[in-house]
């Protein structure tokens, strides 16, 4: 019995060290992932890819991996879910989430209040109801959006952003 719960210790230990050892990036690929990330954000040229969702009052959810807001200098794609309350219903049952394409935006960039952070916020001028995207972006590639929507409760999302380097290679 003693032999049995000592080999279980080593065997715990040694799946905990071989899978931290393999699950670190070297210092080079943080700094060169930071650095796409800062052009990328300077630029207003990348992909935020939800992975979870955060309704208000409810509980969050796994999301699979086809939502996305798609940010270019001339245009917004944005494809992502909604739950939670709506105060005005869309006529077209298939406009419950967030599906538009937008060529009349403003976009705000500014620093975040760490190091390897930004927010950029984006307010939409072409829908027919004021909604605003504000990302809250990290230098290691994942990011935080909340979107504010007058019709709507407000709605969180978390996800990675992918910079167009990426998305070639």
């Amino acid at each position: 019995m003693k032999k049995f719960a000592l080999f279980g210790i080593v065997l715990f230990f040694t799946v905990l060290i071989l899978g931290a050892c393999g699950a670190t990036r070297s210092a080079a690929e943080k700094e060169q992932l930071a650095a796409d990330i800062r052009q990328a954000v300077e630029t207003s040229d990348f992909t935020f890819e939800a992975t979870y969702a955060y309704p208000t009052g409810y509980r969050s959810l796994y999301l699979s991996p086809y939502y996305d807001v798609k940010i270019s200098p001339d245009t917004v794609k944005v494809y992502l879910p909604y739950y939670g309350r709506a105060y005005s219903a869309p006529m077209d049952p298939r406009e419950g989430g967030f599906q538009f394409t937008s060529t009349d935006f403003k976009m705000s960039t500014s620093p975040g209040r760490r190091k390897g952070n930004w927010i950029a916020e984006v307010t939409f001028l072409d829908l027919d109801r004021p909604v605003t995207f504000r990302f809250d972006l990290w230098e290691n590639g994942t990011a935080r959006l909340d979107v504010n929507d007058m019709n709507r409760q407000a709605i969180s999302f978390q996800g990675n952003i992918e910079t167009k380097k990426k998305e070639q290679q």
